[in-house]
Order: structure tokens, then sequence, then C-alpha cells
């Protein structure tokens, strides 16, 4: 299978955004991938809490999102939405919360599966930029994995990138790929982008596929970029520069059965108790 990764710099409308992402989807298909992955919050990114609870929709309600379906089926792809910002339907009417949210776009033009982002980026980084998502976003509680040809994949979305026994556990459920649709700060990314994304491919013998944002946007933030995809040894196959709309990568299942068998960890983790300074009276890294 062949997969591109979308690299973009969204800006606040998703007028502007739109065209451009069917564009590159439509670059994608035709150089060949059967699945294309945009990156985090690609549809809008905007300037203000009170701006972004402005632009959100339902799901159901989305336009963007019934566009996209549209182009998949047109052009009978796989189509990762890295994430769309979206009006929380399982939350009461007082909540002004939205979610930040991964959907798989079959080639019948089908949403057939979601994944909202369960790690909130709350940080303050020594450049005095500072996020707070979980003011603004209610933080999803399930992993997700689906069908994909003769593939799982795994879904995942930015920050949980930090977090490796989500991409253990999505790794032992069955995730040849997992997706890491971002828009890591350009500080953060400089320092980690590569080596966690390698991290994470290693210790799970997974495909890990990373569509990023790039660039400065109208909101002040700027994102680092580097959209990659890396085999389950943890070796780069291809790597966005800043000016690229989109790199490509042949998926090998030889490969990821290769790796799993040569270093077996997914099999060998053990029960073990906490140091006596934890609350928790044991942890697992089965």
């Amino acid at each position: 299978m062949k997969i591109a990764v979308v690299q973009m710099t969204s800006a606040s409308d998703p007028a502007v955004n739109l065209p451009l992402i069917e564009q590159r989807v439509r670059d994608a298909a035709k150089a060949g991938a059967r699945l294309i992955g945009l990156p985090e919050t690609c549809m809008f990114m905007e300037k203000g809490h009170q701006a972004m609870r402005a632009r959100l929709t339902a799901e159901a309600d989305n336009r963007e999102l019934a566009h996209l379906c549209a182009v998949a089926a047109e052009l009978s792809v796989w189509l990762l939405v890295g994430s769309m910002v979206l009006a929380d339907d399982a939350s009461d009417e007082s909540s002004d919360k939205a979610v930040n949210r991964s959907l798989v776009i079959n080639p019948q033009g089908e949403v057939v599966t979601r994944y909202d982002k369960i790690h909130m980026f709350d940080v303050r980084l020594e450049n005095g930029e500072t996020h707070r998502e979980s003011q603004n976003y209610q933080a999803g509680e399930a992993a997700v994995l689906t069908a994909l040809d003769d593939f799982q994949l795994g879904l995942s979305i930015c920050y949980d990138v930090r977090f490796p026994n989500l991409y253990r556990r999505l790794a032992q459920a069955g995730a040849d790929i997992i997706s890491v649709p971002s828009a890591f700060t350009a500080q953060t990314g400089a320092a980690h982008w590569h080596v966690l994304l390698r991290a994470r491919a290693i210790e799970t013998g997974a495909y890990i596929i990373a569509p990023a944002q790039v660039g400065r946007h109208e909101n002040g933030r700027e994102t680092y970029g580097h959209s990659l995809i890396v085999d389950p040894w943890g070796e780069i196959v291809a790597e966005a520069q800043d000016d690229a709309p989109f790199v490509m990568a042949e998926i090998e299942a030889d490969k990821i059965a290769s790796a799993r068998l040569q270093i077996p960890s997914l099999q060998h983790g053990k029960r073990f108790s906490l140091p006596s300074a934890g609350e928790a009276p044991e942890w697992s890294s089965d």
C-alpha cells in the first residue's frame, strides 16, 4: 500500500483551507496513494477560543467533511482527516468544549472511524508559548483501531506521541500502522519530533505516519512541519521539507513481521510493583 502524508499551513478560514486540501489529496491520489493523511486541525486554526467556538459544527452538519467524503469516493481512496475541531455531541448543552477528532473516510466516501484526542497539551514553554487544550477540548477516553484494506490502522493525535503505552496497546491490539497527525510547536518539534516518532515505531514494530502542520499561521503559532513516515525498524522512509505539499512511501507487511520477529518486545511485557512513592499498587507493561 502506498501512503501519502500531506503538509500544510492551515489558515483561520475553512474556505481557504478546503481547496488546498482537496488539491493535495487529488495530487497524492494521482501519484498512486491509497491512503492519504492530513495534519491535525487541518480545516482551521483560529485566533482564539471565541473565534473557534463560532466555527464549531456537529460532525453530521459539517459541510467541509461532507465535501471530503465526496472527494474520497470520487478518487476511491482512504482519507485520514488528521483532525477536525468539532462540537462535542456527547456533552450537555452547558459545556462549551469542542473535540479534536481524527476521522477515517473509506473509498466509498463513508466516515467509518472516529478518534477523539486523549491527551491534552497543557504546557508553558521556555519561550513563553502557552497552551491549555484542556480548557477548550473534551478529552477522548478510548483507543481506536480500524481495518484499512489488508492493514490495521491505530489512531492518535500529536501530544499523544509522548505517552508510549497508548502505542503499545494499539500494536498489541493489531495495529500495523499508527497515525500521528500533528501541529507540533517549532520549539518542541526541533527538539523531539524525530526521536519520538522513531521511538514509537521501534517500540511497536509498526509504521508511523505523521502528517504535520508547518510554518507561521494566521493565529501567530509556528509549527515544525517535517511530515514523516517511519518504518517498523525506526528508519525514516519519507520526510517533507517545508515547501513539500506531501511525501509518500510504500507500506510493506513483510517489514512489520520482520521487525516484530527480531525484537518481540510486544510479547515480553511484565507486571511489576511501583516504588513506594507511587500511589497505584502496580503497573503493567504487558
